[in-house]
């Protein structure tokens, strides 16, 4: 007697499009069912509006808190270029600095940010809680005081 050719996954996969086939049918059942009952939606039942905060809902807008823009001003891309010079020239405090060791951190008055500063780019001395005027560039490890010199 010889066995059969139909292998376990051979028929795993039958079962499966079988099972497929079925909820298929099943759903158009269903679905012929909601339409003789009258449950299908409307076009209009199916839209949803988005409120003012950005929430989904099903009614519409209130058209007294529309917006008004003007197409003007809305800008597509890159904005324009500001060509006005800005001055480099950042005020601060020193927060800490170690004479020993040749480095220390400013902190930037404007932006309270904190700034490394080494020994070689210090004109004169400088101890802590000194006010000085500096410029900001990057360096391999972050931004970098340089030109700091004491304000008198």
């Amino acid at each position: 007697m010889a066995r059969s050719q139909d292998s376990f996954n051979k028929k795993e996969k039958e079962k499966l499009r079988r099972k497929k086939s079925q909820e298929k049918v099943e759903k158009r059942e269903q679905r012929k069912i909601e339409k003789a009952q009258g449950g299908v939606k409307t076009f209009e039942e199916m839209l949803s509006y988005v409120d003012e905060n950005g929430n989904l809902s099903s009614t519409p807008p209130d058209p007294a808190k529309k917006k008004k823009f003007r197409a003007e001003d809305i800008i597509l891309g890159v904005p324009p270029r500001d060509d006005t010079p800005v001055d480099p020239t950042r005020f601060g405090q020193v927060k800490f600095f170690n004479d020993e060791k040749g480095y220390g951190f400013l902190i930037d008055a404007e932006t309270k940010d904190s700034v490394f500063v080494h020994i070689n780019n210090i004109s004169g001395t400088i101890r802590e809680n000194d006010q000085v005027t500096f410029e900001v560039e990057m360096g391999p490890r972050g931004m970098n005081a340089v030109n700091v010199k004491l304000v008198k």
